[in-house]
């Protein structure tokens, strides 16, 4: 019997190549800038979270928009407990906390409600965020995005100008596996990746020492081979944790905290991008 070898047709692969799609721009704002893993559980929406207040700290206007639609996290970490306005009944305005216009779905569902969609649900409720919100006159729209490499991912690199894209791993192996097909899907779909950020880097224990509890220098090896920045690393804090939790951000609480001016100078390494 012949030797044959398993694999994706050709006319599958056709199907995966990149096309043209016509990017719309997000109104009332400048740049958008997609805060991504690829990996669930590094981190990403406390990221999303602190980064947003940083740049807010550096004297810019700023949104966010939680795109996790099965699991959104910015109502607890932002402490809001109200529904966005409709004055038309087709659009919706965002919240406003901490200097932060914010727009999630967890605004509009009870904090358990299971998010059961399909992926053309998901895609149009994006879009709907995307196209229906009123944003007033941003500099940056910070996008907390899920974990993975699926439809909303897509939507947004597809068929919403996204001006850069800021990947968050922890140094952890399996966690830089996700990583890198992050980095190839936005190089294959052409979005901008402004730099990579080792979260978790380490620990500092009591006893003043630091231990790399997922490993170490992984993402900084990563940016390496894959050409990318290293816009910082972020050890694990547990006044981090906290604040987040408490759904009052670390640098909005604390700006003058360690961990708040990595926030920081992320932030400003992210402006020098664009501005």
């Amino acid at each position: 019997m012949d030797k044959k070898t398993v694999g994706l047709s050709d006319t599958f692969k056709g199907k995966m190549s990149p096309k043209n799609f016509t990017k719309n721009h997000i109104k009332g704002t400048k740049f958008t800038i997609a805060v991504s893993s690829a990996k669930g559980g590094v981190g990403k929406s406390t990221f999303a979270m602190n980064l947003a207040l940083a740049l807010k700290f550096i004297n810019h206007e700023v949104g966010i928009l939680d795109a996790d639609i099965y699991g959104p996290s910015l109502p607890k970490m932002m402490s809001i407990n109200e529904k966005p306005k409709s004055e038309d009944g087709k659009s919706l305005t965002p919240i406003k906390q901490y200097g932060i216009q914010c727009m999630s779905i967890g605004f509009l569902v009870d904090e358990e409600t299971p998010m059961i969609w399909r992926g053309p649900m998901v895609t149009s409720a994006i879009k709907t965020f995307t196209q229906k919100v009123l944003w007033n006159n941003l500099d940056f729209l910070v996008v907390d995005m899920p974990p993975g490499t699926g439809d909303t991912q897509l939507t947004f690199a597809q068929e919403i100008k996204v001006d850069g894209v800021v990947i968050i791993s922890t140094p952890q192996e399996i966690a830089l596996l996700d990583v890198k097909r992050g980095i190839k899907m936005f190089d294959k779909l052409k979005v901008p990746i402004l730099g990579l950020v080792d979260n978790m880097s380490s620990f500092e224990g009591e006893d003043g020492k630091n231990y790399n509890i997922f490993g170490e220098g992984g993402v900084e090896r990563v940016a390496i081979d894959y050409k990318k920045k290293l816009l910082g690393k972020i050890p694990l804090n547990i006044d981090l944790r906290v604040a987040a939790d408490s759904g009052k951000p670390l640098v909005k609480i604390n700006p003058d905290h360690k961990i708040s001016k990595i926030f920081i100078e992320i932030a400003k390494k992210i402006k020098e991008s664009f501005l």
